[in-house]
């Protein structure tokens, strides 16, 4: 995104709950207005297999299988992995390979509907979920495949699983939903508060916490105000937050409504603290009060190019090109297709990739606003370092990472580094310093599994 000159010096007067970070605020308007819609049942889903953080779940299914909506059809293949259904009813194709939202070929499940739409009736609603044993919640929350729906994937039941030696005191769920131009989490909010309450009380129930913060940005008042009354039925606290990117990142949050840090290389529950997304949370619910698994979401389709920007509940394995469509086409050119929100999500080449559990967005970029890396030299002005939320220097970094020196990138605390992107929105050199920043991790990773293989083959010989 472009940015001016005026708008770069007025971010540092913006108030913060935490080091570094943006005002950004751009884009809500053209989808926060209206109501949530569903399309009709597509001929045609393609379902990812690898919809989370971890190993892909194993598929159970096989050609010319009958499937109904909310079947299972790839099983969770170890701890950290989720169960996988079926969008609708009908009967599996094929196993195709798609593009994945970061561009890679992957795997997926071709089911062809049957127009019905039949669910599956496995799982039965609890409706005693108040006085059930947490673990029969913990169960529920598992065999729904459910996974963060803020954009990680990382398997909920994982993080609702902490070791005994982590003593977890609060939970925090994620309202903030920071990233430009994304609606999806306050129109959940602003349309199912009481079942996002709920979700919330049941995620309290399995870790055995009191204190829970549900932590809001002031851009959303009016789902602060209507998430009021049922939160306080369960005791669960609403936080406003100053507009402040990246709030939604979880060490970010943590700060910004405990003051606890969580340290290098470690995770929240080092702190005593679980964070889920909003979105978790309606998943959650939907789960456990009506008995149903993961396998649609409410999607952001927006960008000033399309017709009709807005969101839509979406099922899993619905193609990039039929989304656009529910939005009415485009009306003038398009410089880029982006799978969540413009500072953290992935341009696509291919319009093929299909939604997933962790879509948050599908946003169209016209000439004016997407900004193309010009990668001119680094003029040291520091203001990539005055916005990095992790204290990095980034243009260290990314001067290391253009000589190939990744052990020096390594040395500076590359690997603590969020892929938030407010390195580069600030910097007016339009250097690739998040794509810096991925390369090198990756390579860093690569010599660590290079050399983990080679020690291994040492210690057989």
């Amino acid at each position: 995104m472009k940015k001016s000159f005026l708008k770069i010096l007025t971010d540092y007067f913006q108030p913060s709950r935490f080091p570094g970070g943006r005002p950004i605020h751009q884009g809500e308007e053209l989808s926060n207005q209206f109501p949530v819609r569903t399309p009709p049942i597509y001929e045609k889903y393609i379902v990812p297999i690898p919809q989370n953080i971890g190993k892909p779940p194993q598929l159970i299914v096989q050609k010319g299988d009958k499937v109904l909506k909310g079947t299972l059809i790839a099983r969770a293949d170890g701890f950290v992995s989720a169960n996988l259904h079926a969008p609708t009813s009908g009967t599996v194709d094929d196993v195709v390979e798609i593009p994945g939202a970061t561009g890679a070929q992957i795997p997926a499940i071709v089911i062809l509907s049957d127009g019905e739409d039949t669910p599956c009736t496995d799982l039965a609603p609890i409706e005693n979920w108040l006085e059930v044993e947490p673990k029969v919640l913990f169960n529920r929350v598992a065999e729904a495949g459910i996974v963060g729906m803020g954009g990680a994937s990382f398997p909920t039941a994982v993080k609702l699983s902490p070791p005994p030696d982590k003593k977890i005191d609060t939970l925090i769920i994620n309202a903030s939903e920071c990233e430009p131009y994304l609606t999806a989490d306050e129109r959940a909010m602003l349309e199912h508060p009481e079942m996002i309450a709920k979700g919330i009380a049941v995620l309290a129930r399995i870790l055995g916490v009191r204190n829970v913060i549900v932590g809001i940005e002031d851009n959303k008042p009016e789902a602060q105000a209507i998430l009021a009354a049922p939160c306080a039925m369960y005791g669960i606290k609403i936080e406003n937050l100053p507009v402040r990117y990246p709030q939604g990142s979880e060490k970010q949050l943590i700060f910004a409504l405990t003051h606890r840090k969580v340290p290098t290389g470690g995770l929240p529950m080092d702190v005593g603290v679980v964070v889920q997304n909003v979105g978790t949370a309606l998943a959650v619910a939907e789960a456990v009060i009506e008995g149903k698994p993961s396998y649609e979401r409410i999607v952001t389709v927006t960008g000033d190019p399309l017709v009709n920007p807005g969101n839509w509940k979406l099922r899993i394995g619905t193609p990039v090109h039929e989304v656009i469509k529910l939005a009415a086409g485009v009306k003038g050119p398009v410089a880029k297709v982006i799978m969540g929100g413009p500072m953290m999500g992935f341009a696509q080449r291919s319009l093929d990739a299909s939604i997933c559990k962790n879509s948050s967005g599908v946003l169209l970029l016209d000439p004016k606003t997407a900004e193309q890396y010009l990668s001119n030299p680094c003029i040291r002005c520091g203001r990539c370092v005055d916005g990095c939320v992790m204290n990095l220097l980034c243009c260290t970094i990314s001067a290391a990472v253009d000589c190939n020196e990744f052990d020096t990138a390594e040395n500076l605390h590359v690997m603590d580094c969020i892929e938030c992107g407010c390195c580069a929105y600030a910097c007016p050199s339009s250097r690739p310093l998040v794509q810096h920043m991925r390369r090198a991790k990756a390579e860093i990773l690569a010599k660590r599994r290079r050399a983990a293989a080679e020690n291994k083959q040492g210690e057989k010989k």
